[in-house]
């Protein structure tokens, strides 16, 4: 999985569970969250005052290690 901010937060949990401590880390508890299913990582991000573009790097250097 390749993610981009635009990719939703549902998406990326539904891909790998295990990528949720990611948002866990920056106290993002998104798993169970509703908006997940419809909210970009910008937008949630956004909401919650993370830096999308880190979590984004984050996540792409973790699935690419998994390869």
């Amino acid at each position: 999985m390749v993610v981009t901010k635009d990719t939703l937060v549902g998406d990326v949990i539904d891909f790998d569970m295990d990528a949720a401590r990611f948002f866990f880390e920056i106290n993002m508890y998104c798993v169970g969250c509703p908006h997940s299913r419809g909210e970009s990582i910008a937008e949630a991000c956004a909401v919650h005052g993370a830096d999308a573009d880190e979590l984004v790097a984050r996540l792409n250097e973790y699935f690419s290690s998994k390869k």
